[in-house]
């Protein structure tokens, strides 16, 4: 036969088709693709590297060997008038002549004969052999040849054992050849001619048609391959019938439909794979869609809780400055009122003073200013008790929803890994919630930001309570303003002293009143955002195995979706290519 059945295109395509399954073979096996259809990709793969498969079948002596090396024009496989194949041989091409003994039936023979690049042979035992070889033969190697060459002998032409092996195969619907070997041992044409007349009448009770059928010499053929002589040569192979086979088997492997089909299978394969990578895709972002919109949920519960936070925490803040803003107006009216020429003669009792500055400006001060912390304190701790209920009762009706949808013992490891997430947060979200102590954390936070205040560097008298440690800083203002007229005369005091340090006390006790109120606020506001910010983290640190999860499954699904439509571009050019190049 000649050195090459494809084209110098066909050949190209072929190798970059070779490479483009591979890439898609690699990629469809990090889709999580079932392992038994990752495999039939593979094994149509295979296929490519046997581009075009005969399958060789006969009784032992009937010549298969002989007729398989006059096609190669090479003695390839042994020959011998005694069983020489006991095994079923895969004849293909290697770089070096290798027999790969895979087990005691099959091997592996490799030979640098460039035909071998296109065309692999399968060599087989005598159809009177052990039938467990003809097992691997029928089931594994006639279902995907692209011809089958059915051997005969001119001596002893299609015996019981032949005939019964030939309806075994022809189930698959394969092109069956017969081929009448040893056609040089007949003694005339007339014998030749009863020998074909016996074959196609028994080949066609049970092929139900009549068969290609080629009469040939193994032994000439390849006696022509030795003669020197070119124009014996010619005439020993026409003699042989060889030519005529050649001819015919290789019009057969070349037919535009074959080859297309070859070309496609694998790409089929693929593609049908592309589609339930496809299809898995789809269902398993429809089954995360309900997991996205909960993951949405509970950012958009958390975001909001932050938002209201950030947006109601300063106007409670400014109720406890106001306070303050109020007492200091107080004391501003005190001075104005008590610092007086008209009240000089009370000046001088300042214990008189203190007492109706106690009862007059500071009065309930430091109650006050500890109501509204509690007030913001309770606010705060039934804001994060809410929010926990709700995110609570999100997972719960997300889970209670999963396991609806979801019968036991048909759960996808998806669905099973969310379950898992979803009862294993759940679990613990539902353990905090039940038991939080509203009262107990409402103290804990009181304590807290109390000794948040006590430590700032207006209050370095200890943690001793908010109430005490506001009054004992205002009272030391007042100390400040009745001392001012602790050691004074009426004779000094005059038209001009009074109004003098009547300014100079609204002053001294403004300046006091700015740096607490500073102080105060900013250490408030900065205890009560820790506070809320260390809220928000412990509920996102909670849910973040669920959230963080989902957020992975949208990423590497949207990864996988980019990765199969790409695939899908892919086949369809190949697809269209194979059109040009048949």
């Amino acid at each position: 036969m000649r050195q090459t059945l494809l084209t110098n295109n066909q050949l190209l395509f072929l190798r970059e088709e070779k490479e483009f399954l591979s890439n898609a073979l690699d990629n469809l096996q990090g889709l999580r693709v079932p392992e038994e259809s990752v495999a039939s990709l593979r094994r149509a793969m295979e296929q490519l590297d046997e581009l075009f498969l005969v399958v060789a079948v006969g009784e032992f002596n009937a010549g298969k060997s002989a007729v398989i090396n006059a096609l190669l024009g090479e003695k390839v496989l042994l020959e011998g008038v005694t069983p020489t194949t006991a095994r079923v041989t895969l004849v293909r091409w290697g770089e070096q002549i290798v027999e790969q003994v895979v087990d005691d039936g099959f091997a592996i023979f490799t030979h640098p004969l460039a035909l071998l690049q296109e065309l692999n042979i399968v060599d087989s035992p005598g159809t009177n052999a052990i039938n467990r070889q003809h097992e691997r033969l029928t089931n594994e190697f006639v279902p995907r040849s692209d011809l089958v060459l059915f051997i005969t002998s001119a001596d002893r032409p299609m015996t019981e054992s032949e005939r019964q092996f030939l309806q075994k195969i022809i189930s698959w619907g394969k092109k069956v050849t017969l081929i009448i070997n040893k056609v040089d041992i007949l003694e005339s044409d007339q014998a030749v001619n009863e020998v074909r007349a016996f074959v196609q009448e028994n080949a066609r009770i049970i092929l139900g048609s009549d068969p290609e059928i080629f009469t040939v010499s193994a032994r000439l053929a390849q006696k022509a391959a030795l003669v020197t002589d070119p124009a014996e040569a010619k005439r020993l192979r026409t003699v042989s019938g060889l030519e005529a086979l050649e001819e015919y088997i290789t019009e057969t492997l070349d037919d535009r439909a074959r080859l297309e089909l070859k070309l496609r299978n694998p790409l089929g394969v693929a593609s049908n794979l592309q589609q339930q990578a496809s299809s898995l895709n789809t269902s398993q972002v429809e089954d995360l869609a309900e997991d996205s919109q909960l993951v949405t949920s509970l950012e958009g519960i958390i975001q909001n809780y932050e938002k209201e936070l950030h947006s109601e925490v300063p106007p409670r803040l400014a109720e406890v400055e106001n306070v303050l803003n109020q007492f200091e107006l107080r004391g501003q009216d005190f001075f104005d009122n008590t610092l007086r020429l008209a009240n000089i003669a009370n000046l001088t009792k300042s214990e008189k003073i203190k007492d109706k500055f106690r009862q007059e400006v500071m009065g309930d001060l430091s109650l006050e200013v500890e109501e509204k912390v509690r007030n913001l304190i309770d606010w705060l701790v039934d804001k994060d008790l809410k929010v926990w209920y709700q995110v609570a009762g999100a997972l719960e009706r997300r889970q209670a929803q999963s396991q609806k949808q979801m019968p036991a013992g048909s759960q996808s490891p998806q669905s099973s890994k969310r379950k898992e997430l979803i009862e294993g947060v759940g679990a613990a979200i539902k353990s905090i919630v039940s038991s939080y102590d509203r009262e107990k954390e409402a103290e804990e936070l009181g304590a807290f930001v109390t000794d948040s205040v006590a430590q700032t560097a207006l209050f370095e008298v200890g943690a001793v309570g908010l109430g005490a440690l506001v009054a004992t800083a205002l009272f030391s203002s007042a100390m400040d303003v009745t001392g001012i007229v602790a050691a004074s005369t009426l004779a000094i005091l005059g038209l001009f002293v009074i109004p003098y340090k009547r300014k100079q006390a609204k002053e001294n006790f403004k300046a006091k009143m700015d740096q607490l109120r500073q102080s105060l606020m900013q250490t408030l506001g900065s205890t009560f955002t820790r506070e809320f910010e260390g809220a928000v983290k412990r509920l996102r640190d909670n849910i973040s195995p669920y959230t963080q999860y989902v957020h992975n499954e949208q990423d590497r699904m949207a990864r996988e979706g980019q990765t199969l439509n790409e695939l899908q571009r892919g086949l369809e050019e190949m697809q269209t290519r194979i059109n040009k190049i048949i």
